[in-house]
């Protein structure tokens, strides 16, 4: 009998967190209030080797501007790109961003099919890019500050803006501020008291992927803001119930297959124990059993032991 290896614990620590899904949850539910006149398509494949746009939001057409600040910039193509916190952004990341909306541009499926006029670029990242502002100002592009954490590049051929989501005000920017290792405690109780708003399904499953990632970052002020708030810890396993739950089935078809084999075993070792006591060889119980002869023969050292 073959034996599974017991597994380690993995810990949040041991994983690289995910930000991405995080992000594109996030916008979408920045956008909510816009919904009906935008279509998200995330990991947008530029072609058919792997060459993906982060986030690719298509405004339907004959719709009237987006209400929420992060969308004024938009036209009916908006190529999105996110940089993780710790990553860079550099003037070589900023053009490949413009190079990939080129490219979707040029994969139309007929002639100008994607109107360059109707495309936009947007990046985001949580840090103020200076060195990236510097470089783009060398090259006699103009930075202009929108609004706070929202700063709009001039002097290329299409709209591009450039949001700092650690600047981001308000509380509809909370659910781009908590995707940070450093999230304030007041923006994540703020976005865990809002989220009650949010009754479609899919809000509710970018609520738990927003709130997956921000845990993960900032574990130990998710455990004191539980802590400290009965109401914040309802809450927030009520947001993720359905985490929890897939966690606990998991765990227990752990510890039943941990029985199962477990009982395997035993009988195994017991089995070993009568024919030896027939005169039979440690090889062929070890055959009978279906059991490696080391293992048999440590049953065997184990109950002479037992037996002195």
């Amino acid at each position: 009998m073959q034996f599974k290896k017991k597994r380690e614990n993995v810990t949040l620590s041991d994983m690289d967190i995910q930000w991405h899904p995080g992000f594109c949850a996030a916008v979408e539910l920045e956008l909510a209030g816009d919904r009906e006149a935008l279509e998200f398509r995330r990991e947008y494949n530029l072609s058919r080797k792997p060459l993906q746009i982060d986030l690719l939001v298509v405004k339907k057409p004959d719709t009237a501007h987006i209400r929420n600040e992060i969308g004024r910039i938009f036209r009916q193509y908006n190529v999105i790109e996110y940089k993780s916190p710790g990553d860079g952004l550099s003037i070589d990341d900023f053009f490949k961003t413009i190079g990939y909306a080129c490219i979707y541009k040029g994969l139309g499926e007929t002639t100008d099919r994607i109107p360059i006029s109707q495309v936009t670029v947007s990046l985001f990242r949580e840090n103020y890019p200076r060195e990236l502002f510097h470089s783009l100002e060398e090259c006699n592009f103009r930075i202009k500050k929108e609004c706070s954490g929202i700063y709009y590049v001039e002097g290329l051929f299409i709209p591009v803006q450039i949001v700092v989501t650690k600047e981001l005000e308000g509380c509809e920017h909370r659910g781009l501020r908590i995707l940070s290792k450093n999230a304030l405690a007041a923006d994540i109780r703020g976005f865990i008291e809002d989220s009650s708003k949010y009754t479609r399904q899919g809000d509710r499953e970018n609520v738990d992927a927003v709130l997956q990632v921000s845990v993960s970052a900032n574990n130990e002020l998710y455990n004191e803001i539980r802590r400290r708030s009965s109401d914040m810890c309802e809450a927030l396993r009520l947001l993720m119930q359905d985490e929890i739950e897939a966690e606990l089935q998991k765990g227990l078809k752990q510890g039943i297959e941990q029985g199962i084999e477990k009982g395997r075993q035993q009988q195994a070792r017991e089995t070993a124990y009568e024919l030896y006591n027939m005169g039979l060889s440690v090889d062929k119980i070890s055959r009978a059993v279906q059991t490696s002869i080391e293992t048999v023969q440590g049953w065997f050292t184990e109950q002479v032991a037992l037996t002195q």
